[in-house]
């Protein structure tokens, strides 16, 4: 059976735009609710076994994280909209060389990072502000995390080669699979073995390691037609610059955005535990709610680079117009939500009665989702840029964010407190979503947006 009569992939370019991104976005939402169910289950059952502690040690290293394992996510889903173009134009020999320059790249990336994470992580904490008396707690969790951090990195890889070929369901097999395992671990190591926060983090490195090798042997098995021969791992300059420009483009805006929330989180940090506890809750709140849109957008870069890869603009058109409208009308709905319910989401994540952290995480909550509906056109406008070539717009637009959380770090959180904590992340949506914006008004008027241009 060849790949493109396998029924294993999906071909977006025929059918109705938004039912094939709504069903492709499904399986897509459903495994990243499981994978923030990872984080969840860690701060539940941090919050009532080991206390607020617990809580601020594994959030007051959040951005370390982020920043480390963004840049190997930014290259691969870099590589990922290389691979999905090289599908929308049925072009098998160079999808075939694209995924094996991405097995090189992600494995030389992996190895080096984790080298250098856990080598420099003592000071790297020190630089964000960690606690004194959280400090132990945190280095301990963080550590074990990166040292898993390979495992990660594979399993994004093989789940953007699916992706990149229409599949978004077995991804989502695989991350139910460990997401189940890492429960039954925490439960186990924290419950039963005692291992503390140390047991959290082995028990997401060991769900992570065991869905990375889930997946690759999957593609073995039901994917010999787009795995490399010995052949494509031949020296390429053309698609290798294709590649590594693609990713790096990628890479950077994530770890533009990932610096500025080192900044950031060490300015968060300064203001004490309460607050880092109030922070950490209410956004593990905003990542569970953030995952329509965020599943909708990764749905819509596909359907975009497939499109693009055939020729087929006016389904980009159509499609984007749809996606936005219906990201917006389910960023209202929870904007409601949250402000009849806030206040018990934070009480079940924490087990928490500490009236001063309960009142500063719902008024992060109630700020950042005022502007929620800015955040789902951002997130599908820079995807669809993306998805269509335009390299340096999204980069420019992550500068845009840094420039702003380094304003905040240095002028407005010392003066005004958790207030300009709260007020960032949304003001930045807004100014970066007026940017893309008239970014794209601008590049449909002189007709670029559908060409070749690295704009």
């Amino acid at each position: 059976m060849t790949l493109l009569k396998n029924n294993r992939t999906k071909d977006m370019t025929i059918d109705n735009p938004l039912k094939i991104i709504i069903i492709f976005a499904i399986p897509l939402f459903i495994g990243n609710a499981f994978q923030q169910l990872y984080n969840i289950v860690d701060t539940m059952i941090a919050g009532y076994n080991l206390g607020d502690d617990a809580i601020s040690a594994i959030g007051s290293t959040s951005s370390l994280y982020s920043l480390i394992i963004n840049l190997a996510f930014g290259l691969n889903a870099g590589y990922s909209i290389v691979m999905t173009r090289y599908f929308g134009k049925k072009d098998i020999e160079n999808l075939k060389k694209s995924i094996a320059f991405s097995i090189i790249y992600n494995m030389t990336i992996g190895i080096l990072l984790t080298i250098l994470s856990l080598s420099l992580l003592n000071p790297l904490m020190h630089l964000i502000k960690v606690p004194d008396e959280i400090f132990h707690d945190a280095y301990l969790y963080i550590f074990v995390i990166f040292a898993g951090m390979l495992s990660t990195i594979l399993y994004n890889m093989f789940a953007g080669i699916l992706r990149a070929v229409g599949n978004s369901k077995m991804p989502l097999i695989f991350l139910i699979l460990s997401s189940i395992i890492n429960i039954i671990m925490d439960l186990l190591f924290v419950m039963v073995f005692k291992l503390g926060i140390i047991g959290l983090a082995l028990a997401t490195i060991t769900a992570q390691t065991i869905s990375a090798l889930i997946s690759g042997i999957y593609l073995r098995k039901y994917y010999k037609d787009i795995l490399p021969n010995k052949i494509d791992f031949k020296w390429n300059k053309d698609l290798c610059k294709d590649l590594f420009s693609m990713g790096i483009s990628m890479a950077l805006m994530s770890c533009v955005v990932s610096l500025g929330s080192v900044f950031f989180q060490g300015a968060t940090n300064e203001l004490g535990k309460q607050i880092i506890t109030a922070h950490t809750t209410a956004r593990k709140i905003i990542g569970i709610l953030n995952l329509p849109l965020a599943s909708l957008s990764t749905a819509l870069s596909t359907f975009v680079g497939q499109n693009y890869g055939a020729g087929k603009m006016d389904r980009i058109r159509t499609a984007l117009f749809k996606v936005i409208l219906l990201v917006v009308s389910i960023s209202l709905i929870f904007i409601l939500f949250i402000f009849l319910f806030g206040k018990y989401l934070l009480i079940i994540l924490t087990s928490s009665k500490d009236e001063e952290m309960l009142k500063n995480g719902i008024m992060s909550l109630k700020i950042h989702f005022t502007m929620f509906p800015s955040l789902g056109v951002l997130l599908c406008l820079r995807n669809s840029l993306q998805a269509m070539g335009h390299k340096i717009t999204p980069v420019i637009s992550s500068s845009m964010e840094l420039g702003l959380k380094l304003l905040s770090v240095f002028v407005l959180i010392p003066k005004y407190g958790f207030i300009a904590v709260c007020l960032t992340e949304p003001v930045i949506w807004g100014v970066c979503m007026v940017f893309l914006i008239i970014v794209y008004i601008i590049l449909v008027k002189v007709k670029k947006i559908y060409n070749m241009q690295n704009i």
